[in-house]
């Protein structure tokens, strides 16, 4: 099933998360991160910040916490299964802490296909701000489906 460019523009569900220290501390053990910034509130205050910072590819599951983060696969007929996650990009303005309330903004971006449609790609723009507006980063997040029944190239 092809994905309708009509998509392109829609905003999806906003949603808010509160970034607690123990989530952060665990992601950074999580990913191996060694500075002790990210996991030791003393070694964070010492290098300047207010509480733990949010390691940066941390806000790629903030869209995760959204009450049904896989809502638009559902709606647009796609087998999860069909899925894979393609390439991911962030642009950053801020550092988040621990203590603060994120607001996550997704919408889609582009939508296009390769190979006769046997692969079709979702382009998901998400904007991560704090509760007074100031953004944080920005998410670019290209989603690959896989249409094998729509493959009509000739193997070589």
């Amino acid at each position: 099933m092809a994905v309708s460019t009509d998509v392109i523009g829609r905003a999806l569900p906003v949603s808010t998360v509160d970034v607690e220290r123990g989530r952060l501390a665990f992601f950074a053990t999580a990913i191996g991160e060694t500075d002790p910034v990210y996991s030791d509130l003393a070694a964070a205050r010492a290098a300047g910040h207010p509480d733990l910072p949010v390691p940066p590819t941390f806000l790629f599951g903030l869209e995760m916490a959204g009450a049904d983060p896989f809502a638009l696969f559902t709606e647009l007929g796609i087998d999860l299964r069909r899925v894979l996650h393609g390439e991911q990009s962030f642009t950053y303005h801020a550092v988040a802490h621990a203590g603060e309330t994120l607001t996550v903004a997704p919408c889609i971006a582009d939508v296009y296909s390769k190979k006769g449609g046997a692969l079709e790609f979702i382009v998901k723009e998400t904007s991560i701000s704090r509760s007074d507006g100031t953004v944080v980063a920005e998410l670019r997040n290209t989603i690959v489906i896989q249409n094998p029944a729509q493959n009509t190239e000739v193997p070589r």
